[in-house]
């Protein structure tokens, strides 16, 4: 099972030129989704119009190496490692969910157009990287749906709960979930719920796909580029428009301030544990 294409044994009831279609539009509607959810929120207006009034408030001038520094920072640690995450089980599960998903839809594409059919062999390790990115997703995305989402310290949401804004991760884990089965099923040789499987696995993924504009799938496209103009921000001294960022421990600060030592401490940054209580882990 976790190294046959299942794309190829399809290859004999379905049109490969139908396959290849199926996965172009898809392609299109996530571009078109995209290109609507940021004319309908204006994101992208914003994000620029906020980048234009932070640069008149800059104290310095940003080179181009400093640029292309933060921008690679940018990529391996807002993009590549998930680091905004201070939850670190927020943070392990997004990173299975996000990489198995790229490995699921990448080697998904792969096997359609390069080995679409038994007459062109699949490498083992194609679809080996299909079944461990659907696995990856899975893990990473049902963790986060039974344990992390429930739980107050993250979300605390029911798990059968169900709002707009899930329709991402919902279709996702479904296409994924489905792929699986589908998989499974075909490789057993269970033709009739292995067609029912298939059905809910295109079901799924054209929910996920058509769906981008009703649900959080553009953020991946918006994150790493708000990512990157904070991290300009902060380099220029404009601070996104913030006041100034004081040091509360400067004597020369306490002073034009006389009540920060009063109500705050001689260090307000290491003001203790605070109130001693339990921590809300209740789900």
């Amino acid at each position: 099972m976790l190294t046959i294409n299942p794309f190829a044994e399809l290859s004999a009831n379905i049109p490969v030129y139908a396959m290849q279609a199926y996965v172009v539009v898809m392609f299109l509607f996530v571009i078109g989704g995209t290109v609507l959810d940021m004319l309908h929120k204006k994101s992208a207006q914003y994000f620029f119009e906020n980048a234009k009034k932070a640069e008149k408030s800059a104290k310095r001038t940003v080179s181009g190496g400093e640029k292309t520094s933060l921008a690679i920072s940018t990529l391996t640690s807002e993009v590549l490692t998930s680091s905004e995450f201070n939850n670190q089980k927020r943070r392990i599960s997004h990173l299975f969910t996000m990489y198995g998903f790229i490995l699921f839809v990448a080697t998904t594409a792969i096997m359609i157009f390069a080995y679409p059919t038994a007459a062109t062999p699949t490498p083992s390790i194609i679809p080996l990287l299909w079944h461990v990115g659907a696995l990856s997703l899975c893990f990473g995305g049902y963790w986060f749906w039974f344990s992390i989402r429930v739980d107050v310290n993250s979300e605390g949401k029911k798990w059968y709960k169900l709002d707009r804004a899930d329709l991402f991760i919902v279709s996702l884990l479904l296409t994924c979930t489905f792929a699986l089965i589908w998989s499974a099923l075909q490789s057993a040789g269970v033709s009739g719920w292995s067609t029912l499987a298939f059905v809910l696995f295109i079901l799924s993924s054209t929910v996920l796909f058509v769906g981008v504009y009703f649900s959080k799938f553009a953020h991946m496209f918006f994150k790493p580029a708000a990512a990157y103009q904070k991290k300009i921000t902060r380099a220029d001294g404009s601070r996104e428009n913030l006041p100034v960022d004081f040091d509360l421990t400067d004597p020369a600060v306490q002073a034009k301030f006389p009540d920060i030592p009063e109500y705050m401490g001689d260090n307000p940054p290491y003001m203790g544990l605070g109130i001693k209580r339990e921590s809300p882990n209740h789900y």
